[in-house]
């Protein structure tokens, strides 16, 4: 139902008016639709869409505190927070927890002699992994597994390969570069979806596809020149991973969506499953006992420093979910990306290695690229928010028309 309130200035409405429910197929609806001037969403209350009549900038989407959605972080709950608050504490504890996982991992690497056991990292990773999914699942009242084993078989390998393939790269590739190709996801999911499904997609998709393309190009071409050990190899191994990662993204909503499963669900069988996986691959190729002989000779440069790698990597990954949840997509990826910009200006201050300018402003077309990806998934949204923002600064007046294609 819609429902059509005059607004009358300075009289304030209630906290049951001001509401906007969870994410109802009424409520994404009334989010994207685009508002004629003037007007505003007012709030979703049993089915049900207000539009205010007056001053646009009135025009509010906010939260009723009688269906309020808990805010996790940890064992805690951010909820009684303002806004403000959680976003600021969430930031913090996305930081916080993947600065360390970063600093970690390209320190494992820096042991002398580590450098060919990156699949036994991932082996201890996924481990560790397997066992806080356990444990979180004893902890839900269902524990009854919906996903099929057979979708857990693949998912399994898809995950192997996505971590497997990161962390064994790091051996080879200086720290930067890895990060910086871990940010171009979008590139293997846009050309298999050309190659495999036949998808059509937008400019904006193109272009920030060519956007990542050009600058990783021009980010590994500075990693060669001033990096005396360059080694293709490891740049073979992170674009595989990349490929790994565009198709496991697709492959696990589809599967949450389709059977309900729960996150916990998904890591224990994920990660147990790809944990036997790799220990079968080094058991048969013979590694795991030089790996695990080497390891015991420097157990807390080893070990000590996986399971910390382990835990943090775990714990932002649930922190940057809640995120997403809480704030949207376009604030998470903002938050994740200036965090793995800060993660590569602690690799070049904490580890020693060769500096160029060119690594800042190919890495700035790579962001770019990102940015008109997010852009052509929220257009509308976005449009809608920088429309609002401008008019607010007096420096644009637009007039949006409300049609039934906005609406339906």
């Amino acid at each position: 139902m819609i429902k059509i309130v005059p607004f009358r200035p300075g009289k304030l409405e209630s906290e049951a008016d001001r509401a906007t429910a969870s994410l109802s197929p009424v409520t994404n609806m009334a989010q994207y639709s685009q508002p004629h001037d003037g007007m505003r969403m007012k709030g979703v209350k049993d089915g049900a869409v207000s539009i205010v009549m007056g001053n646009p900038r009135y025009y509010t989407m906010e939260q009723d505190s009688s269906t309020q959605q808990p805010v996790p972080l940890l064992c805690f709950d951010l909820s009684h927070l303002s806004r403000a608050w959680q976003f600021v504490v969430l930031t913090l504890a996305t930081f916080a927890f993947y600065l360390v996982y970063g600093y970690m991992q390209e320190l494992i690497f820096r042991l002398e002699g580590f450098k060919p056991f990156g699949w036994y990292l991932t082996l201890v990773q996924f481990g560790c992994y397997m066992i806080i999914g356990l444990a979180e699942l004893q902890l839900q009242r269902d524990k009854v597994r919906k996903i099929p084993l057979r979708d857990y078989l693949l998912l399994a390998f898809l995950t192997v390969a996505t971590m497997g393939l990161s962390n064994t790269s790091v051996g080879y590739l200086n720290y930067p570069t890895q990060v910086i190709f871990k940010c171009c996801k979008l590139i293997p999911v846009l050309i298999g979806g050309i190659l495999i499904q036949g998808k059509r997609f937008s400019i904006y998709d193109v272009t920030a596809c060519l956007c990542m393309s050009f600058g990783l190009i021009l980010f590994t071409l500075a990693d060669s020149t001033v990096q005396p050990n360059f080694n293709l190899y490891g740049v073979l191994l992170i674009s595989l991973a990349l490929c790994a990662d565009g198709v496991i993204g697709n492959v696990q909503e589809k599967t949450l969506k389709q059977y309900g499963a729960s996150n916990s669900e998904m890591v224990l069988y994920s990660y147990g499953i790809g944990f036997f996986y790799i220990l079968v691959g080094m058991v048969v190729t013979g590694n795991i006992v030089p790996a695990f002989q080497f390891c015991q000779q420097h157990v807390m440069k080893t070990y000590g420093y996986a399971v910390i790698f382990s835990l943090t990597g775990y714990l932002g990954l649930n922190i940057v979910l809640t995120l997403v949840k809480t704030f949207g997509a376009l604030m998470a990826v903002t938050v994740t990306t200036c965090r793995k910009a800060v993660t590569i200006v602690m690799s070049f201050m904490f580890f020693t290695k060769p500096f160029t300018f060119q690594y800042l402003w190919s890495g700035l077309i790579v962001v770019l690229g990102i940015y008109l990806n997010l852009y052509s998934k929220n257009k509308v949204a976005w449009d809608t928010y920088i429309s609002n923002f401008l008019r607010r600064l007096g420096v644009q007046q637009h007039r949006w028309q409300v049609t039934a294609e906005s609406i339906v």
